[in-house]
């Protein structure tokens, strides 16, 4: 999917004055109709302009139906249902913009020649555009199927409650993390270390405190963070447990935050957790005057578990609000947060986070025996002990994917499953709810619409890709992922997005690149199995979904222009980045997806000699991108047609010539190629 709802509204508004210039059109062409088959013509046009108007009080409907829906996409039923909504949402939004073609093509040939008309008349009028009622029915009729009344929460069974007792009885490798939580805490050591006192707790987080303007409250906040799996909780869940914690503070509180950061409740929370008692008022400022007695002069650890961007809600009121009765607690409390946002530890803390990252090497592969042969020390079958080790750089210290996958390969202490378990990507195999991808995908369903758009279609790309940020925003925009807004350059909009995505470790930046984090990607491709594809080998072209909208080809050398030549029956592509250079077979192979692959809307080649005659055919196209140095010998005259065109990238090839016709490309904001000087459209690059 691609077209936000302020883009849909957009496109049909487009789309309506296209409509107003065919009723004016049609009595200039009286001579080659009759009377009543001008009446027909109009009667048809109102007809697809009423079916556009539908369209788009539908369309953003249906939008947020979809962002809905996955929060129940573990349901079956609403699995099974949702790649076909997705489905029906594209063909929607691919007949706009072929509208959108059209509205464009008025603009620049005008009333130059009948011959547009006559062309617009037969195709659209009278041809294929027909099926907008049929695009209508199937949404109407996928979006009542179960679909509605859908809430943005977590469930349980996705995200079950914790407590403050270990679920495990020993942690590996965080005894840094420990010793840090412990200093920061003012817990005396097992030397009998003097007691802090008031001052001496100021002395000793003074320098891990940030200035008093980005302090919320007097109370210290120390954050936990990381992404999900990687042990916040179970980290947190031992220093509750350490007995000179549990000496040091007279009350340690627990609470399982979730995503439903309700002030009410959880103070009703941390109410029962001091007395044992539940909490029966309704009366928000009684529940907080209660608390602040029960917490009075008193040395309490409170952790607040799995916190999430809700803690921020009403411009960080709501958490103030949570907080304002612990200032009466005695001074060397601390308030442990754990989250794996890093916006959430920026807007709450009073000292520095600790982060928590992959267990590393050594522990990690004791840690993963423990989970797939049941103990540290199992040294019985080396072979499978092989298969484990090459399987371990998969799960990048993850304590829950050793989990995961150690649970898998000890259902079955056979090499052939644990090789078959080798082989395949993690996003392929099947996993339990409390899993590592179902627990990463709830950090994805957090995202806005437009983010988890943006994100998921990185999927597309294989694991490590350095991502250049202008380009990525180009390829967004030219998807039609980034909402217009205002007047604001749509690539001003993209950074944005691609920031936000930063801010909340979707991309990590190195150097001057980002990548993403190989679970994380792992996830991608859960999300966007349907819509994404990565090629390899041969073997892959076997595993492409039939609608698949994006595909990603590896320089293989398996693959040739035969091979290439069978992506022409996945007839919805949106996007080929082909890294494969087919020499002189480039151009014959184009010219073929051309013709079978109508909807393409982004195409990177390694190198062509020429741009194929048909590529007028690409009616949706807003992004070319040829790499390598090779004379480009021929662009057509037809390439004059791509009307949606925004970028062209040809850097490294040298044109002599341009077609008749260029300056129609009137959406083309960036041309870069050698030569030609006088003839490049692009604008500085920001």
């Amino acid at each position: 999917m691609s077209l936000s709802a302020v883009g849909v509204v957009g496109a049909v508004n487009e789309c309506v004055t296209l409509f107003q210039w065919a009723k004016s059109a049609i009595p200039s062409l009286y001579s080659r109709w009759s009377g009543s088959q001008e009446q027909i013509l109009q009667d048809h046009v109102l007809q697809l302009e009423s079916g556009l108007q539908r369209l788009r009080d539908t369309l953003p409907a249906i939008y947020d139906l979809v962002n809905k829906a996955e929060w129940r996409s573990h349901e079956p039923v609403v699995a099974k249902l949702l790649p076909n909504l997705k489905d029906a949402v594209a063909e929607a939004e691919d007949l706009l913009d072929e509208f959108g073609w059209y509205e464009k093509k008025v603009q620049v040939e005008g009333n130059a020649s009948q011959s547009s008309f006559i062309d617009f008349f037969h195709t659209v009028v009278q041809g294929s555009f027909n099926k907008l009622n049929d695009v209508q029915l199937r949404l109407n009729h996928l979006s009542n199927m179960g679909l509605r009344g859908v809430t943005r929460c977590f469930d349980k069974l996705v995200r079950p409650e914790t407590t403050s007792l270990p679920n495990e009885t020993k942690i590996f490798g965080r005894d840094k993390e420990l010793k840090q939580l412990l200093g920061f805490l003012n817990v005396p050591t097992i030397s009998k270390r003097k007691r802090a006192t008031k001052t001496s707790s100021i002395n000793a987080s003074a320098s891990n405190h940030v200035s008093n303007e980005s302090r919320a409250l007097d109370l210290p906040v120390l954050p936990i963070v990381g992404i999900g799996g990687v042990g916040k909780t179970t980290l947190a869940q031992h220093i509750c447990s350490h007995q000179q914690v549990k000496s040091h503070f007279e009350l340690i509180i627990w609470i399982c935050v979730s995503d439903d950061f309700d002030v009410k409740r959880l103070t009703k929370e941390v109410i029962q957790s001091c007395t044992g008692n539940e909490a029966t008022s309704d009366n928000l400022d009684s529940l907080q005057r209660a608390l602040s007695n029960h917490v009075n002069n008193k040395r309490l650890l409170i952790v607040l578990d799995d916190t999430w961007d809700d803690a921020l809600k009403e411009n960080g009121q709501c958490w103030k609000r949570f907080c304002a009765p612990f200032r009466s607690a005695l001074d060397g409390s601390t308030m442990l947060v754990t989250t794996r946002c890093p916006n959430v530890s920026q807007g709450v803390r009073t000292m520095e986070p600790i982060i928590v990252e992959g267990l590393k090497d050594d522990i990690f592969w004791n840690f993963f025996k423990l989970c797939a042969f049941g103990s540290e020390g199992s040294n019985s079958d080396p072979e499978l002990e092989h298969i484990g080790k090459c399987i371990l750089p998969k799960l990048k210290g993850s304590p829950l994917a050793a989990k995961t996958l150690g649970r898998m390969l000890s259902m079955d202490l056979q090499a052939s499953h644990w090789n078959s378990i080798r082989e395949s990507e993690l996003w392929e195999l099947k996993q339990e709810e409390t899993d590592i991808l179902p627990a990463l995908r709830l950090s994805y369903m957090y995202l806005p619409f437009y983010l988890k758009q943006c994100f998921a279609f990185c999927a597309v790309y294989p694991k490590d890709y350095k991502f250049d940020k202008t380009l990525l925003v180009e390829i967004w925009a030219a998807e039609g992922l980034v909402d217009p807004q205002g007047g604001i350059p749509i690539q001003d909009i993209g950074y944005q997005y691609f920031e936000d995505l930063v801010t909340r470790s979707f991309f990590q930046k190195i150097s001057s690149r980002y990548v993403i984090h190989d679970l994380l990607h792992d996830m991608a491709q859960m999300v966007s199995k349907q819509d994404c594809c990565i090629l390899r080998n041969k073997s892959d072209l076997d595993k492409v979904p039939q609608n698949v909208r994006h595909l990603y080809v590896l320089p293989s050398s398996e693959f040739d222009d035969s091979s290439l030549l069978r992506l022409c029956k996945y007839t919805k592509l949106r996007t080929i980045i082909c890294k494969k250079d087919l020499k002189k077979k480039a151009g014959f192979v184009m010219s073929k997806w051309c013709t079978k692959l109508p909807r393409m809307r982004v195409i990177s080649c390694v190198s062509t000699d020429e741009l194929p005659d048909n590529i007028g055919n690409w009616k949706h196209l807003q992004y070319i991108e040829i790499v390598k140095a090779r004379p480009l010998k021929k662009i057509p005259s037809t390439f004059c047609w791509l009307y949606h065109l925004q970028i062209l990238y040809a850097k490294n090839c040298r044109l002599e010539s341009l077609p008749d016709g260029f300056s129609k490309l009137i959406s083309l904001g960036k041309f870069e190629s050698v030569g030609l000087g006088s003839c490049r459209r692009s604008r500085p690059e920001e």
